[in-house]
């Protein structure tokens, strides 16, 4: 037995259906638009200051201009009516960059409607970019950035704190500004009719009331997206803003440490050595003069080294022929960037707590090779070493090795490694092991 099957006829949407269904996609289509253009480096800097160069007002009105152009046409040649945006597209350019640039965006959107006759879409376009900037010349900026349609919950509240302090609420006349231009545009297609100026009305008052929603929200839509992005960005810029200060703050506790301890030596000389005193003097200011020549926080293991000998030159004339420096580095790591003054701690802590509580002095080695993708610097001394317990808490205690591993925790986050081994009588290696950063990494992260 054969089954009949029921061809079912096509259904075709009501003209309010119709309405409402262009009217969600016409909203999504400046979402879709906002989003695209925010995307662009050099339209989202625009976003984040509000005075802009000419050059600026520009590229954002073409930028804009270009695609609600395209829409437009799009409209004229498929009867596409979800892409037309002239009028949100004219009024948001105003509010957001100026009158001038609301205007550019206007006559371009509108010229197209004008050479297939409808003539009073020139005049309109361009008067509504220059209310958007009008508007945009009155108003705090702030309370653009708040655009929001939601105003039309609280307007009893409003109006009543209107009348007790006489004082203008942007956000309302903010709201009102569209939906008095789209209250204009349709008034003259029912005086002129549709093929004169388009737009979208209904003989119902509440579709006629959505019509007017839609032109909020197609205003409103791109300035949260692009609101969104600018809070992003300057979040981003101030946990920038944070991290140079905590680096700044870590590498000053770490300087006064070192210098506390050279003049702790210097005192301990004057009286019995007081040429070797003067001696230590003078290098230390050499030392320091170099340090205060650079605020950079980032320097190559090159210049990192040069810094190591001259405070090993300081502290050889403490220690004499008992302390001896090798060095094993390889070439190819004399170039990499890593954070300044980072080695010195651990340098100096080997000489603290290694070689100088040693009897007949000790060696201190310096290593460096690169591996995976990372850069390894170790110091190991031969000096008296630490117990296991000690050893556990000395990444945490006192100011020099703290420092360096909190330095490091903000600069790399889990990206690096220090450890530390050793072994009683036979001597402590401390290793550095962080990501191979360039150069621009380095002034990304400084700021």
């Amino acid at each position: 037995m054969r089954k009949r099957y029921q061809v079912q006829e096509p259904r075709i949407l009501s003209a309010d259906q119709f309405l409402l269904t262009t009217l969600v996609v016409k909203i999504a289509v400046m979402a879709v638009l906002a989003i695209m253009l925010v995307r662009y480096h050099r339209f989202r800097r625009i976003l984040l200051t509000e005075r802009r160069a000419w050059p600026d007002r520009l590229v954002f009105a073409f930028s804009l201009g270009i695609p609600i152009t395209c829409g437009v046409i799009a409209r004229l040649l498929l009867q596409y009516n979800a892409a037309d945006l002239t009028l949100e597209g004219s009024f948001l350019a105003g509010l957001i960059a100026g009158p001038y640039a609301g205007a550019i965006v206007g006559l371009m959107a509108a010229t197209p409607p004008t050479v297939a006759g409808e003539w009073i879409a020139l005049p309109f376009a361009v008067g509504v970019g220059f209310a958007g900037g009008g508007l945009r010349e009155m108003c705090p900026k702030k309370d653009i950035w708040h655009f929001s349609p939601f105003v039309f919950t609280s307007l009893p509240k409003r109006a009543w704190r209107l009348v007790r302090t006489l004082k203008v609420d942007w956000q309302v006349v903010l709201v009102l500004a569209p939906v008095a231009l789209e209250v204009v545009r349709v008034t003259l297609g029912h005086r002129f009719g549709l093929n004169r100026i388009f737009y979208l009305d209904s003989d119902k008052l509440w579709l006629s009331a959505v019509v007017l929603l839609a032109t909020v929200l197609g205003v409103g839509t791109p300035i949260k997206i692009w609101n969104s992005a600018r809070i992003e960005h300057q979040l981003a810029e101030q946990e920038k803003l944070l991290m140079t200060a905590r680096i700044e703050a870590l590498a000053g506790q770490i300087n006064p440490h070192f210098l506390f301890n050279t003049l702790a030596s210097i005192s301990s000389l004057v009286r019995t050595q007081p040429e070797t005193a003067r001696t230590v003097i003078v290098k230390l200011s050499n030392l320091l003069r170099r340090l205060l020549k650079s605020r950079d926080h980032f320097s190559t293991l090159r210049d990192e080294l040069a810094s190591i000998d001259e405070y090993l030159d300081i502290e050889a004339v403490r220690f004499g022929s008992q302390l001896r420096i090798n060095k094993e580095i390889a070439e190819e790591t004399l170039d990499t960037v890593i954070p300044s003054m980072i080695l010195q701690p651990l340098v100096e802590n080997s000489i603290k707590h290694g070689i100088s509580p040693k009897v007949g002095g000790g060696s201190i080695t310096i290593r460096s090779r690169h591996a995976d993708g990372h850069t390894i610097v170790e110091v190991e001394d031969d000096g008296l070493g630490m117990p296991e317990e000690v050893l556990k808490t000395a990444l945490f205690g006192g100011i020099g090795l703290s420092n360096v591993n909190e330095r490091l925790k903000v600069i790399y986050g889990s990206g690096f490694r220090l450890t530390l081994t050793s072994e009683v009588g036979k001597g402590t290696c401390a290793s550095l092991e962080i990501p191979e950063m360039s150069a621009e990494g380095a002034q990304a992260v400084q700021g």
